[in-house]
């Protein structure tokens, strides 16, 4: 029997909207979860996804993808990357695990919200195989770093990341709960599928996978690399429903969902992506600064896609650019100085070629970001290592939940930007952060991040090791210095005015 070619039949199949008898269109898709905006039925038909398929070929297709990556896996398990490899880079699998996996599953969640509620046929059909693959995505990253648990407590953790008062995982739940969770469908279309994957998730797999294959970590980029192509293909839900929305007069509220979204996903990837690219991948293995990367993936992409839309560029491009210069380093600053709050062991990357490389990637580092390491690298040659560990917790973002911090050296600049809300006064990192919280109060005012909780006493003693307790890490699985150190010893007998070449 012969078969029909697909175009012959696709439009009649993805025609799924009907006329209920039994329920009100209203009740069918409520608005509180479909996000329609008052654009009605007849006229999101209109939607087009660009990346066509039908069942039997997704599930060809994945089937393939997946005996690829597993056969790598397979080929390598007695390889001795785990026991060979840089110690910094065995900390990018650990973040990464514990940061991702389970947030692929909330993003299933999300797609599945899509896939009910979504009211165009097109998106409802796309994000049904969204939906599957994000399950694939958590399987995967669940599964594959499990070998792992068994020589390394800090493996093992990650598994529960998402499970702990952690302040990392605490940070990455608020985004990806306002991001995937907590929105209707059409929200979701815009903000998890255009703005968040179109941009910031590739750019994690796609610059991870080239740093893995660099490394020798092959299993790695194998698995990242077979992700990265059903994000890029899923990631096409989004722009389509901006079109309908656009059309229909919806384009203020469609830019606000947009500019909100990119924000959010900046600030999580500038503490995720940016340290690994930039200080715990192995200099001889980093094919680009973390500035390169977003000034290459994310502005040049976006701008095309946003103007190519109808849209405009964010209010703040500018400044969020102006912020690729300095905003992870002090992150990663941070993380390494509360490095037992972690559950890797952060990279000091500051081995004198390390530091040479920087100052060449953002001219202007050792005047900054460097005079502060100067002073770890001093206490340390006294051996005084009490001295590079905190006593106390920083004051952290009420959006974005990690700590305010701008750019240290003679040019300090940190500056908080509070907002007195219904008798709260509230701390920001940025303009930014201010304006996402002033879109949506209600959504976002009964937060409280770590330190709220710690001046509230819920964290006791009201110490490091109380919020060590709190956090549910124990000695084993709190962070140390990647390389034990042993970077130190490159500058035992150089000034520290010589230092800098």
């Amino acid at each position: 029997m012969a078969l029909l070619e697909r175009a012959e039949w696709y439009d009649i199949a993805r025609a799924t909207n009907w006329t209920p008898t039994y329920v009100t269109d209203s009740e069918l898709f409520p608005d509180v979860m479909s996000g329609a905006q008052g654009v009605s039925a007849e006229k999101w038909e209109v939607y087009d996804e660009p990346y066509k398929t039908s069942y039997p070929e997704y599930v060809r297709v994945q089937r393939e993808k997946d005996a690829g990556a597993y056969s790598v896996k397979a080929a390598l398990e007695r390889s001795r990357m785990f026991e060979n490899a840089d110690p910094g880079w065995l900390s990018i699998l650990k973040s990464h695990y514990g940061a991702i996996a389970l947030g692929e599953y909330a993003a299933m969640s999300a797609e599945a919200r899509m896939a009910r509620f979504g009211r165009a046929p097109g998106m409802r059909n796309m994000a049904t195989f969204g939906m599957l693959d994000e399950n694939r995505h958590a399987q995967l990253q669940l599964y594959f770093p499990h070998e792992h648990c068994p020589k390394d407590r800090q493996f093992d953790w990650a598994h529960k990341a998402y499970h702990s008062n952690e302040w990392g995982a605490i940070a990455a739940r608020h985004a990806f709960d306002d991001l995937f969770l907590a929105r209707s469908a059409t929200d979701i279309a815009v903000m998890l599928t255009f703005a968040f994957e179109t941009g910031f998730t590739n750019m994690q797999f796609l610059g991870l996978a080239a740093d893995a294959a660099e490394t020798g970590d092959f299993t790695f980029s194998s698995l990242i690399s077979s992700i990265q192509t059903d994000e890029s293909r899923h990631a096409q839900i989004g722009g389509p429903a901006l079109q309908v929305l656009i059309t229909n007069g919806r384009k203020a509220e469609a830019q606000k969902l947009v500019d909100m979204a990119i924000a959010r996903a900046w600030r999580i990837f500038s503490l995720l992506t940016g340290p690994a690219m930039d200080y715990y991948t192995p200099l001889e293995h980093r094919k680009q600064s973390f500035k390169e990367f977003m000034q290459e993936w994310i502005v040049g992409q976006f701008e095309r896609s946003l103007i190519d839309l109808g849209l405009d560029l964010p209010w703040y491009w500018d400044k969020m650019i102006a912020e690729f210069e300095y905003q992870h380093h002090a992150y990663h600053l941070g993380v390494w100085f509360w490095r037992p709050t972690v559950w890797w062991n952060p990279a000091a990357g500051m081995t004198p070629d390390c530091r040479d490389w920087l100052e060449e990637k953002y001219p202007g580092w050792n005047d900054t970001f460097g005079k502060c390491w100067d002073v770890i690298i001093d206490n340390l040659l006294a051996g005084k290592p009490e001295l590079t560990l905190p006593e106390t917790l920083p004051i952290v973002c009420n959006m974005n939940q990690l700590p305010i911090c701008a750019i240290p050296g003679k040019g300090w600049n940190v500056q908080d930007y509070p907002l007195d809300y219904n008798g709260r006064s509230y701390h920001f990192n940025s303009e930014i952060d201010r304006w996402i919280f002033q879109q949506d109060p209600v959504r976002y005012r009964d937060h409280m991040t770590v330190v709220d909780r710690f001046l509230a006493g819920q964290i006791q003693p009201a110490n490091l090791a109380g919020a060590l307790l709190y956090m549910d890490l124990a000695p084993g699985e709190i962070g140390s210095d990647a390389h034990q150190y042993a970077w130190v010893e490159a500058y035992r007998n150089t000034p520290r005015n010589k230092r800098i070449a």
